[in-house]
């Protein structure tokens, strides 16, 4: 009896501990920032680095999001034509695969153009002054690259 009492005791232990960690791990669970909110860490980084006024945070905004729309819609093409090249490596289809190839390439420019366009658009709001402390941060206050490409790149995200 003393036994049973035990093993259930254990079991009811056990029982608790598997919901308290369920629990505890369900609530660490985080939701990615919005583009409108990674807009908005971006203009808030960038108004503390260079002490960017209420119109220019207002420009940069606009701007950002102008980069980000773009931006967007060449995400989801890069994707189908990731996607259409690996069907065409499976299949061997050496003229999609040339195709898809291009498209890549393309949509790649597009990335770059987008992203160049918007540092430029951004540093002409900019003082002769913001100008000067954005050339000693480097890349590094306007975010040259995005999600960890090199300057104009955005990194592989599909």
């Amino acid at each position: 009896m003393q036994r049973r009492f035990l093993t259930a005791s254990i079991l009811l232990t056990l029982a608790a501990l598997t919901l308290t960690t369920t629990v505890a791990f369900g609530q660490k669970s985080h939701t990615p920032p919005t583009p409108a909110q990674q807009i908005a860490n971006r203009v808030a980084r960038l108004t503390a680095l260079l002490t960017l006024t209420t119109a220019q945070q207002a420009q940069a905004t606009t701007i950002f999001t102008t980069e980000q729309t773009a931006l967007a819609a060449v995400s989801a093409n890069m994707k189908t034509a990731r996607a259409t090249l690996q069907s065409d490596v499976e299949a061997n289809n050496t003229s999609g695969i040339s195709a898809q190839a291009s498209q890549i390439g393309t949509l790649t420019a597009q990335e770059v153009e987008a992203t160049a366009m918007a540092n430029g658009a951004f540093y002409a709001i900019l003082t002769a002054d913001q100008q000067m402390k954005d050339k000693n941060f480097g890349d590094g206050a306007r975010g040259f690259g995005g999600r960890g490409g090199g300057f104009g790149g955005r990194g592989r995200r599909n």
